[in-house]
């Protein structure tokens, strides 16, 4: 079990929402109007505060409150301002996705309303239930310290509910209609490729090398699944009395029909391990460094062991989510640079494109 250092209640320890940020504010004098008709049990103004984790979509916590007491409390997620990518920031297709999936995989939370009427916000958005839980981004939550053991049966229970996303029989759930499926491997190189490209500033590297290296290198056999394409330690809710319990997934923006170990190679690129070099280790925002956390090699053996996969060569899927992080960045820093946003958390986000195009060429060089 978890040792949680006293504090009142534990508050501390429950992830929080902060002050929305200048220029993100939400206009209520038409949001309020279309809540209270359209998802029951929203009356009145409620407290508008802002999750800081995201770098893409912007996320709000809505809260209302009873003769002084927080009565409920819900999450807003709209797209960001400026030109976005053609399919990005979907927020009706997010929200139709996690709708249907549902049924089929318990840590998905509950959809209460979407709104298509951009007149409201300026862009489209969708309501959902908030899980109250903890969060564990770059560091876990102040007060609360895992011994190694439980560090491990947590990265452990993380990665099961990957696996157990990958296992869902998405047929016999009526989800086929979710994604074309066959020929994902080759669409999202091309994909990728192709935003990386048109988002490309003179201060980045062409790329080039490493988009052949992957057309090049496509293995000739695809699984196709249900796909997070962003499964995180830091877009996991875990329960306040038992960290190593998953309570829920979020933000499932790029999820699909798609193959399992590409979506495994996504989730290596954020994977910071303890013995990584100073860079990457400034990057960090899960705290994968943990004494007991698996390291990438060890998640790659755990999850080839439990899904039966075979594979050559895992260097393809590890660099495919190298480069797919380094085209997510290079659009979050176009907007920046194009002064679409002003989020100075975005300033220096091209120093890390040429990273992850280096690391790219040290896994595909088997050095990584």
């Amino acid at each position: 079990m978890p040792d949680l250092k006293s504090s009142p209640a534990n508050q501390q320890v429950i992830d929080t929402a902060g002050e929305v940020r200048k220029g993100e504010e939400l206009n209520l004098t038409k949001l309020i109007p279309w809540l209270e008709s359209n998802i029951p049990n929203l009356k009145g103004q409620p407290k508008v505060t802002q999750y800081s984790g995201g770098a893409s979509n912007w996320t709000y916590c809505l809260s209302y409150t009873h003769q002084n007491a927080t009565s409920r409390e819900v999450i807003l997620r709209r797209a960001p301002a400026g030109t976005k990518a053609k399919g990005a920031h979907d927020m009706g297709r997010e929200y139709r996705l996690q709708a249907a999936l549902k049924p089929v995989y318990c840590y998905v939370p509950e959809m209460l309303g979407h709104c298509e009427d951009e007149s409201v916000l300026g862009a489209e958005f969708y309501v959902m239930e908030k899980l109250n839980g903890l969060i564990p981004r770059k560091n876990l939550p102040k007060g609360v310290t895992l011994k190694p053991d439980t560090t491990k049966q947590l990265c452990l229970n993380a990665l099961d509910s990957l696996i157990e996303l990958h296992q869902v029989d998405y047929q016999a759930a009526g989800l086929s209609h979710l994604a074309k499926g066959n020929g994902y491997t080759q669409r999202q190189i091309e994909g990728w490729s192709a935003r990386y490209t048109k988002a490309k500033t003179w201060n980045v590297p062409s790329g080039k090398y490493v988009m052949n290296w992957l057309r090049n290198n496509m293995p000739s056999h695809e699984h196709i699944c249900l796909t997070h394409n962003d499964f995180r330690f830091d877009n996991l809710v875990l329960d306040e009395k038992d960290p190593t319990k998953i309570l829920g997934v979020l933000d499932w923006e790029l999820a699909t029909l798609g193959d399992p170990l590409m979506d495994l190679g996504n989730s290596l690129a954020y994977w910071v391990q303890a013995d990584d070099d100073t860079l990457a280790k400034s990057t960090r925002r899960q705290p994968t460094h943990l004494p007991g956390m698996l390291s990438r090699k060890e998640v790659i053996d755990y999850y080839l062991k439990k899904t039966g996969f075979k594979v050559e060569n895992f260097a393809f899927y590890e660099v495919y989510g190298l480069f797919r992080l380094a085209a997510i960045a290079q659009q979050i820093y176009y907007r920046y640079h194009h002064k679409q946003t002003d989020n100075p958390a975005f300033k220096n986000i091209w120093f890390f494109v040429h990273y992850l195009l280096w690391q790219c060429r040290k896994a595909i060089k088997g050095k990584r």
